[in-house]
């Protein structure tokens, strides 16, 4: 089929893009390469030395002889070029990773703020309502995140998307329905991310758009067998206080002998996967639409949920590493349970890739290679939830905040 991939050039985004093309479907990138301009507003790049997107692209065609196009369109605000790429290539799906992702950053000031949310929302809506005034029957596949749901449950598993409820009328009947899990977010990127379900619910039912929300856990490991070809093709390695995942961080720390730092207790549970099984359950995803007229298909992208503290024992033993128990920036509860539903992808034949020693060093060789490239001053995470947890507003911040 032809797919659409929107946010491309990102850490999910890349290697999926491969990983689609590689199994046989044509794919056509689309970015602004905002995450590269983030780079260098946090003067904090990737790890791993990443590729201008046009090496990249050309590397895959030497390597695979298959062709991956690229359109620099950004989907929050030029929704003329977006339509019109529609029409033009009359996709059979679209992946949408064209977010802001990191809950961090959409801390880091009221600019900020408002950015994830302008960015985040406006690009979802667009889509949607590009391919409604296209025409055409496109099956739209989005990567959320498990943390709509906030990190508590209720003594239960966390559906995939929808609860089963009674209520009472007043004449005295039980009547059963559905609603969606109720939503908790826990930062404004988080917010954004529940929002995007309100609108792909309302679309699916008043458009009757094909859709699937993959809610996904925190992603860790770098490459995939794709990536691993050449170092031209290499992914993101983000090990910075903004946008570095937890478990990513940690192995990067060990790298580079900083102890790891653990927030608050660690006491925090996080659902977790693997890049290889997001680049899978993509995939799987794209090859299992839901049918013109159903509701929104949401599927819990995870495979094994931890504590963050026995994350940081369980590296700490693997490489030597101290840890370091830290404030924590975030206002969150100390400790909280969570326990969620994957059967989906597991009935769809997903073979899980769980935390194993092998793929830790994997990554932590990763990090050791290019350890050269890290800014030891970009490890602290210094984004605050509240402002009186900031020690002080960096000027740069004041800057932005009245922009």
């Amino acid at each position: 089929m032809k797919v659409i991939v929107l946010g491309g050039d990102g850490f999910c985004g890349w290697p999926t893009s491969l990983h689609l093309s590689n199994v046989g479907h044509d794919v056509v990138i689309v970015d602004n390469l905002s995450r590269r301009n983030i780079d260098n507003e946090l003067e904090a790049g990737s790890l791993t030395p990443i590729r201008p997107m046009g090496q990249r692209i050309r590397a895959w065609r030497e390597l695979s002889g298959k062709e991956i196009r690229f359109e620099n369109i950004d989907v929050a605000q030029d929704y003329a070029a977006l339509l019109a790429l529609l029409e033009r290539e009359r996709p059979d799906a679209i992946v949408h990773f064209a977010e802001q992702r990191a809950a961090p950053y959409s801390m880091k000031s009221s600019w900020h703020k408002r950015y994830t949310v302008d960015n985040n929302v406006n690009a979802t809506n667009n889509v949607l309502a590009a391919i409604v005034e296209s025409g055409q029957d496109i099956h739209l596949a989005h990567l959320g995140t498990m943390g709509v749901y906030g990190y508590g449950t209720a003594g239960m598993k966390i559906p995939e998307g929808y609860l089963d409820i009674e209520v009472t009328t007043d004449e005295g009947e039980r009547v059963q329905q559905q609603i969606l899990y109720p939503t908790n977010p826990g930062s404004i990127y988080h917010m954004t991310k529940t929002l995007d379900q309100l609108l792909f619910a309302y679309y699916a039912k008043n458009d009757r758009l094909r859709i699937t929300d993959l809610h996904q856990g925190i992603v860790w490991g770098t490459n995939t067998p794709e990536t691993n070809l050449d170092e031209r093709l290499i992914n993101r390695f983000d090990y910075d206080g903004d946008y570095g995942t937890v478990l990513n961080r940690f192995l990067m720390q060990a790298a580079v002998g900083y102890p790891l730092t653990v927030h608050g207790t660690g006491g925090q549970t996080r659902a977790f996967i693997h890049i290889t099984d997001t680049v899978k359950c993509v995939e799987l995803a794209l090859a299992n639409p839901p049918a013109r007229g159903e509701r929104v298909k949401i599927l819990n992208q995870m495979t094994e949920t931890h504590r963050v503290r026995d994350l940081a024992e369980l590296i700490g033993k693997l490489t030597g590493a101290e840890v370091a128990y830290v404030p924590n920036p975030r206002r969150e509860d100390a400790e909280n349970d969570l326990h969620a539903r994957n059967d989906a992808f597991l009935d769809l034949g997903l073979e899980p890739t769980t935390l194993e020693a092998g793929l830790l060093t994997e990554v932590t060789e990763v990090a050791r290679r290019y350890k050269d490239r890290a800014d030891m001053d970009k490890i602290p995470a210094t984004s605050t939830w509240t402002r009186e947890q900031r020690p002080g507003i960096p000027e740069q911040v004041k800057k932005l905040e009245h922009a």
